[in-house]
């Protein structure tokens, strides 16, 4: 049984693909506050490190721009779409809930802030009342115009993370 803590704060750590620059890892942090069993809110922040595209690294140097980090501010609304228990072993059952979650924010990226939408689906493992694992994937889009023609970007992020319910 899970306490009566509806705050869930914690850190996290994955792989973000940024859409024509190539993939890195990612890191940030979250809190979430559970409305009901099945709703949440969640704020989300994170960051990466754009690559080089592919015509940068065949021009030898020539750079489209020097800012390569990646900063977002997500704030989403979830559902546990799934809820119910996780089997390790004879005997131990642990609460898991598989969730979808969508939101919006911004994103900075090569000098400009730009507004975001997201959305995703995880899965969150509780080890016991207080701390939970979760994997989580989500697609952070955003209109962009850097290599010459406007489009909207996908850019995907599998994460691993820890929280602290309280």
């Amino acid at each position: 049984a899970i306490d009566r803590e509806d705050f869930e704060i914690g850190i996290f750590g994955g792989i973000m693909n940024i859409e024509d620059f190539g993939s890195d890892a990612s890191y940030g942090a979250r809190i979430a506050y559970h409305v009901t069993e099945g709703f949440f809110v969640e704020a989300t922040f994170g960051q990466s490190e754009a690559s080089l595209t592919s015509f940068e690294a065949l021009s030898g140097g020539a750079r489209l721009f020097d800012d390569r980090t990646l900063t977002y501010y997500n704030l989403n609304v979830g559902y546990n779409i799934l809820p119910g228990e996780g089997f390790i072993g004879e005997g131990r059952a642990y609460n898991t809930a598989l969730y979808v979650s969508a939101g919006l924010g911004s994103t900075r990226f090569a000098g400009d802030d730009r507004f975001t939408v997201n959305f995703g689906a995880g899965y969150r493992f509780l080890l016991n009342d207080s701390v939970a694992l979760h994997v989580d994937f989500r697609d952070h889009l955003f209109d962009i115009d850097l290599l010459g023609q406007e489009k909207t970007a996908h850019n995907l992020e599998g994460s691993l993370a820890v929280t602290w319910f309280f």
